[in-house]
């Protein structure tokens, strides 16, 4: 399993094949992905890689991140994640990641917050059919009906669907066809959607449920020798 990258949704639209079909697709850009550190079992009891994006305000920065940084020989990211890796599949610190580790046809997994819905009724949130119009029900066509039983056991068990707070919450969309890879541009199309708004970060890695296709690229490229140095060279 090759390391993930963090992404931002930038909206949906549609992709022509070349015989005329559209795809409907979402748009992910991945720009200034990098790893971050490491995690080792001697050292933490397991293997992951961290890999951090995006530019954070310096001024909110508190004294422990600096130095998580700082230890790394990194520039602060403003979001963080982790992806189990194993121990061959470990990347250097401080390399970029791209899109180009992903190739069109393939599928992954995309992970984010979906959109908050506020509180909502137990017809919209866990598609209830409702009560009837008529026989006796009055003014409560939309309640959820009965909620537990009698003196025995005379409780409402857990997980009971009920009216609550809907959305905002971790959801991995899995086994999503890449249709396209922009490299130029940190471009990812993804078929159909993913969970989240637009604008909202998420995290991209290979499909567990689908096999990978042969000879993917290996994920990490060298950070760039500075300018000055290649120019003495």
């Amino acid at each position: 399993m090759r390391t993930g990258l963090i992404a931002r949704k930038v909206g949906m639209t549609r992709h022509f094949r070349d015989d005329g079909t559209h795809v409907p697709v979402t748009v992910l850009q991945v720009e200034g992905c990098r790893v971050v550190a490491h995690r080792t079992a001697e050292t933490d009891g397991y293997t992951a890689l961290q890999v951090g994006a995006g530019k954070p305000n310096a001024k909110r920065l508190t004294k422990a991140v600096r130095g998580h940084f700082a230890k790394s020989k990194v520039e602060p990211t403003r979001h963080l994640a982790e992806f189990r890796v194993p121990a061959d599949d470990l990347v250097p610190v401080g390399h970029a990641l791209t899109v180009e580790q992903f190739v069109p046809g393939q599928f992954v997994d995309v992970a984010g917050v979906t959109i908050g819905k506020g509180f909502a009724g137990v017809l919209k949130r866990h598609n209830f059919r409702g009560l009837r119009a008529t026989h006796g029900v009055s003014i409560s066509h939309r309640s959820h009906g009965s909620t537990g039983q009698r003196q025995d056991p005379g409780k409402v068990f857990k997980n009971k669907k009920m009216a609550g707070h809907m959305g905002a919450t971790q959801v991995t969309a899995q086994s999503l066809e890449v249709i396209a890879v922009d490299g130029a541009q940190g471009l990812l199309l993804i078929k159909g959607t993913v969970p989240g708004a637009k604008g909202n970060v998420v995290t991209v890695r290979d499909a567990v449920k689908r096999a990978l296709p042969k000879d993917l690229p290996k994920p990490g490229v060298a950070p760039a020798a500075p300018a000055a140095a290649a120019g003495q060279e």
